[in-house]
């Protein structure tokens, strides 16, 4: 499975008669590329360019003096598969932004819609823009909700769209962003699981804690969320059950009780205590939220947060255990 969006750095100088010849006519050759006008300026003192191939795939060519920087959701040429890799807040302010706009461009022409969501669109741009995942994963927001029941697109895209607008992850849009996958099919159950840590990442924020994702620990594993105010340094870890109509566990209730001890007898078994475990019901319809907020079973892990959360903001839920994390301002409780 190829990989979110990143840079390939060549650190040699770079002609007009070398990239038509160790770039452009390998690729036209191989998948049809012709060269076209970029569609912005890149300013400074670099040179741009950018092929397009008939399969839909685009790439992205700079260079000045002895740098140049490639990005492609395409095979790339072979004078360019021993370049090291960089992520997009680690090139030149110049080219990431050129980069970005280019293929921002690109995303609005073939999903119009998405250009009413700009921080979503930025934000997954690595993903959105994959060489594998890039139907997917768009697919995955416009045609599913984003792994939300009974809803409509842009009320799911807003949700993510005013929380993704805060901030709080850009520093982490690297690593949030691959969690959404580059599969070249829509896998709703592990891409509404991996939205669900955007959901919890939400929650403690509105909870007023500050949030730092993939948290190695002694054993060797990550747990999903460090949690820090002046007072609480906590770890958080993410499960998200499937709606009972996905899986073979009998009913509701089953389904939270069978995740949640996946996790429990997995990774926080493994990590040995400490942790708090999320149990994100934001997959499950009214009708089997309501069994589990009939019965709030227990999750055989404690401290645990068992909620659902609905795209107009409001999360609801239960505790279990002394949860050493204030969320009474983030949801709403009914234990």
């Amino acid at each position: 499975m190829a990989q979110p969006l990143r840079f390939r750095y060549s650190p040699e100088s770079w002609s007009e008669q070398r990239v038509r010849r160790e770039i452009l006519q390998p690729l036209r050759s191989n998948i049809g590329a012709r060269a076209v006008s970029p569609e912005y300026e890149i300013g400074a003192d670099w040179t741009t360019h950018r092929f397009e191939m008939k399969n839909g795939d685009v790439a992205l060519f700079a260079h000045s003096g002895d740098d140049a920087y490639w990005m492609g959701n395409t095979e790339t040429p072979s004078s360019l598969w021993r370049t090291d890799k960089f992520g997009w807040d680690e090139v030149p302010y110049h080219v990431s932004r050129w980069a970005q706009r280019e293929l921002l461009a690109t995303l609005y022409e073939n999903d119009p819609w998405l250009a009413d969501y700009p921080y979503i669109s930025w934000f997954f741009l690595p993903v959105f823009m994959s060489k594998d995942g890039r139907e997917s994963t768009r697919a995955f927001f416009r045609e599913h909700a984003a792994g939300f029941p009974d809803a409509g697109r842009r009320e799911t895209t807003r949700f993510f769209e005013e929380f993704l607008q805060t901030g709080v992850l850009d520093e982490y849009r690297h690593v949030m962003s691959g969690k959404l996958g580059t599969s070249d099919h829509v896998d709703r159950v592990r891409m509404s699981a991996a939205m669900g840590e955007f959901i919890a990442a939400k929650i403690l924020t509105d909870a007023d804690y500050e949030i730092v994702p993939e948290i190695e620990v002694t054993t060797g594993h990550s747990l999903d969320f460090r949690a820090k105010d002046g007072e609480t340094n906590r770890l958080v870890e993410v499960t998200r059950p499937q709606p009972p109509q996905n899986r073979s566990a009998a009913g509701p209730v089953a389904a939270v009780r069978d995740t949640a001890e996946t996790k429990t007898n997995g990774q926080l078994a493994k990590h040995g205590g400490g942790a708090t475990l999320f149990v994100d019901c934001s997959s499950f319809r009214d009708d089997n939220w309501a069994a589990v907020r009939g019965e709030q079973p227990d999750v055989r892990h404690r401290p645990a947060v068992v909620y659902r959360a609905r795209p107009n903001g409001h999360v609801e839920g239960y505790r279990k255990g002394s949860v050493p994390i204030e969320l009474d301002d983030a949801i709403d409780f009914f234990d």
